[in-house]
This record gives structure tokens, C-alpha cells and sequence, in this order.
């Protein structure tokens, strides 16, 4: 018997937790940071041997380099909230230093950084991709010359959204997301697509950025208030019974998940919008197991590298795009068995990670590589940006793959 047998004590003091660790190692044996580096000394050393000794600020700054890629809670065999610790320890640590540095506060605002360079999209591409500029940009603010930066879209998703003409009686709310709004918007798209195969209108609720960015950063209080003003505004959908889908599997366990267990968030109105989000695959195969999926799929004769991303297997959902992959006619989807990408959202792009990160992900590389798949697919789009970095072969989102299908191309 662990403490995730009694998920009130361990909803509430992720902490106390600690006192099931055994030592048994398991957490180091998967993590895939310290296997790659000595500059992190393991789950188990950051995490509950640690957390002893704390009062306050972490007791080793080595916590860091953890990736928050979630393995060592995943894998524990007494359910200590591994991942969990380390994320508060860093965040207090960040507490301690005043706040986080310039550059993580920039890197962990995407959705401001989106705003501001809409208008000029064109004009801050090119410059992000001027090699002196990227090496001023890593002088400066630590930024790796060579981390795989977005490409900023002049078009909005929202705009595009409200000339959209489908309607039903049968609605979902998406949480589109900053990588969405700001850089995919035809991901945005093909989603709306699939869900109308599906017999779904989507509606747009007013939303912000999850606060990822901002918790894997350290800076809880401002991911707090990102976190409360989307519990807001998502609640009149919950409220009314409407699911709410996001295509970006790191949003939709924010809003699961860590509003609650990481910013504590513990009202009704919290727990009433986590318990009806989903990961739209996940949405989509639960239409499946009912008998109400479109299965009206045209041949697809294509051999896509699947992998599934950190985020997702904490879902604990199993892998709803594979199994969705699979019920498209001559489609061939091949599951990766790599743990991690590397890249844990923002890890990837600081100076002092980039290289851990691209090491952590060398694995994953050559598995596709070697399957001599021509496309991989991926549910979270950071990941994808650092497996086509990686790989130099496109990664597209499994909703983009549904939608071939539906419309019987290749």
C-alpha cells in the first residue's frame, strides 16, 4: 500500500509523500536527464532525499536541471510525487533569487510573444533566423543559438474561427492554445474539420496561455493568476456540459492536473473544468468505444514514427492517437518506445540545456530514423518542433494525420 491509495492525503500534501520513497533507485534507472548528464544527480537525490532537508529554498540548485518530463512519478512503485517536488523546490528556489531571470520570463510568455510580433511576422522571422542575431540573442539572454525557434503566423486562428460557417446542435469548446493562435493556426484548422466529421461545432471560449511555460519556470504566482482567469472563463462551457478538447496534450493536463496538484487550486469551480477536459484524441476515441465515430476514412498509404510525448502518458490515457492511427485504411502509425524528445517545453532553448536536452533526445532521433518513416506525429507541439530539429523530417499532429484520412489523400 502506497500513499496513492489514499489520493486526499496525497492531493493535498504532495509533500508528505516523500515518507513512501524506498530507495529503490527505480526513479534514477528511467530518469532521462541524469543518464545523459552528471550536472543532474537524479529524481531520487533532487527529489525525496532532498525534500528532507528543505525548509524553504532547495538545498541543491541542481533540481534546476530536472526536465519535468514526469518519468519518476509515472514510474515509482510507492507513488511519491517525484516530478511534483522537484517542480515546487524549483519554484521556491526562484522565490529565493527574487524572481525568475529576464529570459525565463520571456520564454515562459508565449502568448505575449505572439502578440507582439504578429503584426511584424515576417520581419521577426527572418531575424530569428539570422545566425548573428541568434548569437547576440545567446549572449545576451541564454537563449542556444541552435535551439529550433517557432515560426511566429501573421494569421489568427480566432479570425479565421468566426468566418468558419458549420454549426450543431452538437458543440465542443477548444482550447486552442498559444501555439495555436500564434504559430499553428492551420493545426487549429484541421481540427475544427475533424471535429465537424464528427458531427461537432466548435465554440471559442475566451482563454489565455495554460501557464505551463510560467510553472515549469518557477514562477507560480503568475501561472496562479493565468490559472484562475481561465478557470473562469472556461466554466460557463463546464457548467453546461460541453467538453472542452485541446490539441496541445501539455494544456490539457495543466488544466487536468496542476492547476490543482502543483498551484493548489482547490474549488469547486477547478475540479468542475478538469473534469471535463480532454485531449482531443482522447475525445475522439471515447466517440469511438460509444459507436458514435465517423469512420469514413479513405485509403492512406503512409508509414508515420509515432511518439508519445512526456504529457500525455501522465494523462494515464493510454495512447488515444495511436489507436485512432490505426483505424485509418493502408495507414501504418509505428509507436517509438523512447522516453523523451528532450526538449520539455522550454529546457531545450536555454543555453546551459541544449545540449542535455538534444542528448536526451538522440535516442528518439534514430528510432525514427531508423524505421525510414517519411512523416512522425506527436501530440504536443514543442515536441514536435525538437523532433523535426532533430530529425529534419516533418512531424505533424495526429488530427492532421485523421484528416487525410477523412479526406482519402496521402
Amino acid at each position: 500500500m502506497s500513499v496513492a491509495d489514499f489520493p486526499a492525503f496525497e492531493a493535498h500534501r504532495i509533500e508528505l509523500s516523500t515518507d513512501a520513497c524506498i530507495k529503490c533507485n527505480v526513479c534514477q534507472s528511467y530518469c532521462p536527464v541524469s543518464n545523459v548528464t552528471d550536472l543532474f544527480p537524479g529524481p531520487k537525490y533532487v527529489g525525496p532525499q532532498a525534500q528532507r532537508l528543505r525548509i524553504g529554498p532547495s538545498v541543491d540548485h541542481s533540481v534546476d536541471y530536472c526536465s519535468g518530463c514526469t518519468v519518476c512519478t509515472r514510474v515509482c512503485p510507492s507513488g511519491v510525487r517525484i516530478a511534483e517536488l522537484n517542480s515546487r523546490a524549483r519554484a521556491a528556489m526562484v522565490r529565493a533569487r527574487g524572481g525568475p531571470s529576464l529570459r525565463d520570463r520571456l520564454i515562459a510568455r508565449p502568448e505575449l510573444m505572439g502578440q507582439l510580433s504578429r503584426p511584424f511576422a515576417p520581419l521577426v522571422n527572418y531575424t530569428l533566423q539570422n545566425r548573428l542575431f541568434r548569437l547576440a540573442l545567446q549572449a545576451v539572454l541564454r537563449i542556444d543559438a541552435r535551439s529550433p525557434m517557432p515560426t511566429f503566423s501573421r494569421r489568427s486562428f480566432r479570425a479565421w474561427h468566426r468566418r468558419y460557417p458549420y454549426r450543431s446542435d452538437r458543440k465542443v469548446a477548444y482550447f486552442y492554445a498559444c501555439s495555436t493562435e500564434y504559430y499553428e493556426p492551420e493545426l487549429g484548422e484541421k481540427a475544427v474539420k475533424v471535429l465537424e466529421r464528427n458531427g461537432y461545432q466548435t465554440l471559442l471560449p475566451p482563454q489565455n496561455c495554460c501557464g505551463l511555460p510560467l510553472i515549469s519556470n518557477g514562477d507560480y504566482a503568475a501561472a496562479r493568476t493565468y490559472a484562475q482567469r481561465n478557470i473562469r472563463r472556461l466554466l460557463p462551457m463546464a457548467r453546461a456540459g460541453i467538453p472542452i478538447v485541446a490539441t496541445s496534450t501539455s494544456c490539457s493536463l495543466t488544466l487536468k492536473q496542476y492547476y490543482r496538484d502543483l498551484l493548489d487550486i482547490r474549488t469547486e469551480e477547478a475540479d468542475l473544468v478538469a473534469s471535463n477536459v480532454f485531449d482531443i484524441c482522447e475525445f475522439l476515441r471515447i466517440l469511438y468505444e460509444r459507436g458514435q465515430m465517423n469512420l469514413d476514412f479513405g485509403e492512406v498509404d503512409l508509414e508515420v514514427a509515432y511518439h508519445a510525448p512526456c504529457q500525455l502518458k501522465s494523462h494515464g490515457i493510454g495512447r488515444p492517437a495511436l489507436d485512432l492511427m490505426e483505424l485509418v485504411p493502408g495507414l501504418l502509425p509505428i509507436e517509438m518506445d523512447a522516453e523523451c524528445c528532450g526538449t520539455a517545453g522550454t529546457y531545450g532553448y536555454k543555453r546551459e540545456k541544449y545540449d542535455i536536452a538534444m542528448k536526451v533526445g538522440e535516442t528518439l532521433f534514430e528510432q525514427i530514423a531508423d524505421t525510414g518513416a517519411p512523416v512522425s506525429s506527436c501530440d504536443s507541439e514543442t515536441c514536435r518542433w525538437q523532433i523535426e530539429h532533430g530529425t529534419h523530417r516533418p512531424s505533424l499532429h495526429p488530427i492532421e494525420i485523421l484528416l487525410q484520412g477523412y479526406e482519402g489523400k496521402a
